[in-house]
């Protein structure tokens, strides 16, 4: 298996981007896509529901435990054996906090990663509008 690759290897300015890019911000994730980190491009907007995104990072992008980290942040199973198996453990951490694990919260704030729980916060807020959307009777479609 290749190198793996974790949200710690990412310069604070990157993640800044990547944190804008999850709120949907186009110049952030055109930023991002243009100046050699598509994979956080795709990774936020997986992480908001976009499917051929999630795709590209599973098969294609060379960066496929982003991909097993958006699953594994909407709480798949078989995403979070994965990054233990690979021990991947910033990744399982922070898929684990993004799921409101009330240790894995802490594990970030007492090793005052500051940032990483603004980008959890962030994600907290996309899951919560994800789950609200779903349930939705009126988007509903029933034919």
């Amino acid at each position: 298996m290749p190198q793996l690759h974790s949200l710690t290897d990412y310069d604070t300015k990157i993640l800044l981007a990547f944190l804008e890019g999850l709120k949907g911000d186009k110049n952030f994730l055109d930023f991002l896509f243009n100046n050699g980190f598509p994979e956080l491009a795709a990774l936020a907007n997986a992480i908001n529901s976009d499917t051929d995104a999630l795709d590209w990072l599973i098969k294609q992008s060379g960066y496929p435990e982003f991909g097993v980290l958006s699953n594994a942040i909407d709480g798949e199973d078989n995403a979070i054996l994965w990054l233990k198996k690979y021990n991947c453990d910033f990744l399982l951490k922070f898929a684990l906090a993004c799921q409101k694990n009330d240790e894995a919260i802490r594990w970030f704030a007492e090793n005052d990663l500051k940032l990483f729980i603004m980008i959890i916060q962030r994600i907290h807020e996309i899951l919560l509008f994800q789950s609200w959307d779903s349930s939705d009777v009126h988007r509903r479609r029933y034919y």
